[in-house]
């Protein structure tokens, strides 16, 4: 049986082509990294590792091994995840990738609150302005706005949220309020990545649909806390949804005022993403942290709704712990 420290020093190594940086990650003496390596290579029967220049490099036979270590440290971790499981344990990796328009606040609170309750969990936290690829298990996302038909991830429509018009109120005293959508032409217009360069579609209770052909921005931004600073810095007027106003406006009231109030664009869906497989148990685990903590004013939401329109069923899976059963194209 090799030495799962040892296998572990050498991928490293390979990794960083340096005994001494190998050495620093694990927090050991160098002669301790260069006594376990040439132990390893006693177990092998090859030499591993020789120096190339100022790197260290795997021989053929290292390459060769490389392979194999690769895979006998993957199975034991695997074992240990299952062993933990078995122990009702909730622990190991976690990758959480969070659409950036949802971290201030909310999330990042929610992600103290799991990992105090969990504290052997390890959390990878990654925000984005784009939809990652997610090939893990132990990979969760929570996504703002649409997602594309070719995604095959398991998906929750957690709420919704609506969104309006606002402005600073000293860019409406020097520029006039607008009275209807058509007078938006008008206005300077603060975009979030040129997100509405195909125009932009208002609904009005009682008026229906009216589509804008708006101005082009002077100022696109790629993160909607950037594009309200923005909007209240009086660059012109923009599209927010009405949550994250109400939680800006909290700690600075009166910098964002409504525009055109009766008259809303298309809600934005928050979604739930994850992979269409057996997850593990610290995934389970925040999947149902989430489903428990969103926010009340968010629109109406069924935490187990496809947004495919699929069927969807409520599985039990190891105790309370559960994963709604999806049926649907993208599946």
């Amino acid at each position: 049986m090799y030495d799962l420290k040892a296998l572990d020093i050498f991928n490293s190594v390979i990794r960083h082509g340096s005994q001494t940086a190998t050495a620093r990650e694990f927090g050991l003496p160098k002669s301790t990294v260069s006594r376990r390596l040439k132990d390893l290579e006693g177990q092998v029967g090859h030499q591993l590792l020789r120096r190339d220049a100022n790197r260290m490099v795997p021989t053929e036979a290292g390459l060769v091994f490389e392979k194999y270590s690769r895979a006998i440290l993957k199975l034991t971790e695997d074992s240990r995840e299952t062993l933990s499981d078995l122990r009702k344990e909730v622990s190991g990796d976690l990758t959480l990738h969070v659409h950036e328009g949802l971290i201030r606040g909310w999330f990042a609170k929610q992600m103290e609150r799991f990992i105090a309750r969990y504290p052997h969990v390890r959390i990878a936290l990654r925000t984005n302005t784009e939809l990652p690829a997610m090939d893990g298990k132990d990979t969760v996302c929570i996504w703002l706005g649409p997602v594309p038909e070719e995604i095959r991830l398991r998906q929750e429509t957690l709420g919704r949220l609506t969104r309006g018009l606002f402005a600073h109120p000293d860019y409406l005293a020097r520029q006039g309020a607008p009275r209807h959508p058509r007078e938006l032409s008008h206005h300077k217009w603060v975009d979030l990545l040129g997100d509405s360069g195909d125009g932009l579609t208002l609904r009005h209770s009682r008026e229906g649909k009216y589509s804008v052909t708006l101005p082009v921005s002077q100022i696109q931004v790629d993160r909607m806390a950037l594009q309200g600073d923005a909007i209240v810095s009086g660059h012109g007027i923009g599209l927010l949804p009405h949550w994250m106003v109400k939680k800006r406006s909290h700690y600075h009231p009166g910098t964002l005022v409504p525009c055109l109030p009766d008259w809303h664009a298309a809600p934005l869906a928050v979604r739930l993403l994850y992979p269409d497989t057996q997850l593990p148990r610290r995934s389970l685990a925040f999947i149902e942290h989430i489903r428990a903590a969103i926010p009340g004013d968010w629109a109406p939401h069924s935490p187990a709704h496809n947004i495919t329109g699929a069927e969807t069923e409520t599985a039990g899976n190891n105790g309370s712990l559960h994963v709604p059963v999806m049926r649907s194209k993208i599946a």
